[in-house]
């Protein structure tokens, strides 16, 4: 993924109610930009780190600005969540995920109960594979890991995937590594026992775990390869 525009560049001031962060751009002034990052941006919230950021031309935003990227110890991490099934999704339409070769559908944002959605749905042939993505900024000593903050909605998708397997469906938790500096996955048990624990479990039933790592540049996102998973 190509970013249309030239990102704009500074230092994390702070990111704070969320979903909102000061950047100090280099000219010295300060603006308030948009974070699409609903975790806690655990290791990628440090004050002083450098950030890129896009800006929309859309009139009626609040804020201009989106944070994109955040550079942590000499590496460039995605942080923005609402490209990641678009990343994902281009991967599979390019056939850069070996699991599931030629698809011949993909929709997004698949309805599975009255309350919930799961990212996409491939159908390949006769066989349809429900897949809830999850985007990974957190990594330590070559480890990328998940999630960096307790999430009982994302125990609820693992749920919902294993219920979908055992009527018979493919089910597919996917981890997008938004960053270079690690060589397998993990589940951060030791910030969410519970989710690593489901997780474990509901692999253990037939859920596939997959994780595949972005290059992630100022210019560009691309996929560069797949990533062993150790429940």
């Amino acid at each position: 993924m190509r970013f249309e525009q030239k990102l704009g560049a500074g230092v994390l001031v702070r990111r704070y109610k969320r979903f909102l962060a000061d950047v100090e751009r280099d000219d010295g002034t300060v603006v308030t930009v948009h974070c699409p990052n609903s975790g806690s941006m655990l290791g990628c919230n440090i004050p002083g780190s450098p950030v890129r950021f896009s800006r929309s031309n859309n009139p009626n935003r609040k804020y201009a600005h989106t944070l994109e990227m955040v550079q942590v110890g000499g590496v460039w991490v995605g942080i923005n969540t609402s490209l990641t099934n678009k990343l994902v999704r281009e991967a599979i339409e390019q056939g850069g995920i070996s699991e599931f070769g030629k698809v011949d559908e993909i929709k997004s944002e698949v309805k599975v109960s009255d309350r919930s959605r799961l990212d996409l749905l491939l159908s390949i042939k006769e066989k349809s594979i429900y897949i809830e993505v999850k985007n990974c900024t957190l990594a330590a000593e070559g480890v990328a890991m998940f999630p960096d903050a307790v999430t009982t909605r994302g125990a609820k998708h693992l749920r919902e995937l294993l219920e979908l397997k055992q009527k018979g469906q493919g089910a597919v938790i996917f981890f997008c590594v938004q960053r270079m500096d690690a060589d397998r996955f993990v589940p951060a048990s030791h910030i969410d026992p519970v989710y690593g624990k489901i997780l474990k479990e509901v692999c253990g039933q037939g859920v596939m775990p997959l994780a595949y790592q972005w290059d992630v540049q100022p210019h560009v996102i691309e996929l560069s390869r797949q990533l062993p998973v150790y429940l």
